[in-house]
């Protein structure tokens, strides 16, 4: 069967196709270098980058590739971006705060093993400063919008990491999830978004180790599941450096399955199922619920409860207090610069005292122990990756209370353990995208990416706002 040439302006920058591409010898990472900072400048000025490394460096790089010669690594070649939270030897990392910007000469495990793989970084995306934020506004670079319409948020904290894949000009990103930073720009854009079990991507390349240490991770965004595992598989393993790496992240193995014939679903049960209002967002997730139960599921309503309250802590509890490890020093040096609503809920963190800290994780701990039941009689839990989405205008008039509604469905995740995969479940009638998340308990996350993989399949959807039909 004859296929079309690959285009520079639209051809898909999916793992799969330049992989084809590249090892037939139609295509080299040189002129997709080229293709990629050809879309960069087209777009204009979308508040995507914040630092974008010269084009003569990266085609430098794809010029030394070329002459060493591919390899079987899938990510050799291959274009990627990095929420500017993370270290990237020789690129400025910012976290979205200009002033205390730094250049570092060295990184952590999982970066370092990209830089190994081959893959190309074309430099630090936007984010919400600190990290803290679920709707990609609260940056002096920017407001980033989703690729589908402009008065829309992007979602955050990883708005850049989300837009820059969804716009085709990278192939994955590279960010972080405390709260859903790596689950609802995904949801915003028609992407995936793979968040790993706490501790099987090292945080040792995170600015700082990350400043939510105990619950954060690094996570991937990518237009397939599959691709979001490669490259997860690749900065995965266990790093005796960083005090959070865990062991068992050595024995995970991501590899896609087929489902069984026969499973079974959880949604929430009840009034927890929430849309604010947004009927079309409804409408999206009984669709969904639809398609699974025609896959071969079996829809369980579950007590959501020990998850419903679980969420509440992460931001209305004392885990606040945890960034003032890492951020009262920036705090007291930048506080003049930091965004307002940044610092607005970074300052909360001196209303708790050790008794809530503690209060807080023996909590927790029973609301795990509560969720045992429900875990055993469902093969994975699906819940709608946000409840709906939101006008820049919006959020910028009420950004605490509509930012703690964005984050029902993913605040809970990394305080309880879980691992997630994010993926698209199609669009409203007015354009814009929704999507769902699939979740399991700790060192499950084949599993969360086999029916993840399987969904979004099922959906046909196209790869974020390019176009292009999903690969075979």
């Amino acid at each position: 069967m004859m296929t079309s040439p690959w285009s520079p302006e639209t051809g898909s920058l999916d793992l799969q196709t330049l992989g084809r591409l590249y090892r037939s010898g139609a295509l080299t990472p040189s002129a997709v270098v080229d293709a990629v900072y050809d879309r960069i400048a087209r777009r204009g000025d979308d508040h995507v980058w914040i630092y974008l490394a010269p084009r003569a460096q990266l085609l430098s790089e794809a010029a030394a590739l070329e002459a060493a010669g591919p390899t079987d690594d899938p990510l050799w070649g291959i274009p990627y971006s990095v929420k500017d939270c993370n270290d990237v030897p020789g690129m400025p990392t910012t976290n979205a705060l200009p002033e205390m910007a730094y250049v570092p000469e060295t990184t952590g495990q999982a970066m370092q093993r990209l830089a190994e793989s081959g893959a190309l970084c074309l430099g630090k995306v936007n984010m919400d400063q600190f990290g803290v934020g679920l709707v990609g506004v609260r940056t002096p670079y920017g407001a980033c919008s989703s690729v589908f319409h402009e008065d829309f948020i992007s979602g955050g904290s990883s708005s850049g990491s989300g837009v820059s894949v969804a716009a085709g000009l990278c192939s994955f990103s590279v960010a972080n999830d405390a709260a859903g930073s790596g689950r609802v720009p995904a949801a915003f854009n028609n992407i995936v978004g793979l968040k790993p079990t706490p501790g099987f991507i090292s945080n040792s390349s995170v600015s700082g180790g990350g400043s939510l240490k105990s619950a954060e991770t690094m996570t991937v965004f990518a237009l397939t599941t599959a691709d979001a595992v490669a490259v997860g598989r690749r900065m995965g393993g266990y790093d005796v450096s960083y005090e959070f790496s865990k062991p068992e992240a050595n024995t995970v193995d991501l590899t896609i399955s087929a489902l069984p014939a026969r499973f079974r679903f959880g949604v929430p049960g009840g009034s927890a199922l929430r849309f604010f209002g947004d009927d079309e967002a409804a409408k999206l997730f009984a669709g969904a619920i639809a398609r699974l139960e025609a896959m071969g599921g079996t829809r369980v309503e579950v007590d959501f409860t020990p998850f419903e309250e679980t969420q509440k802590l992460l931001y209305g509890g004392p885990f606040i207090a945890e960034r003032a490890i890492a951020m009262d020093a920036v705090v007291e040096k930048y506080r003049d610069v930091i965004h307002p609503v940044t610092l607005q809920i970074l300052e909360t963190s001196s209303d708790y005292s050790a008794k809530d800290v503690f209060a807080a994780m023996h909590r927790i701990a029973a609301l795990k122990r509560d969720t045992r039941a429900t875990w055993a009689d469902i093969d994975v839990l699906v819940v709608p990756t946000t409840p709906t989405i939101y006008r820049k205008t919006e959020i910028l008039a009420d950004p605490i209370k509509l930012n703690a509604q964005l984050g029902i469905y993913t605040n809970f995740v990394n305080l309880m353990g879980l691992c997630g995969m994010a993926v698209p479940n199609g669009f409203r009638p007015d354009g814009l995208p929704q999507g769902v998340t699939f979740l399991a308990p700790s060192w499950q996350d084949a599993k969360v990416a086999s029916y993840g993989a399987a969904f979004h399949k099922a959906t046909g959807l196209t790869l974020g706002a390019t176009g292009n039909p999903q690969p075979d």
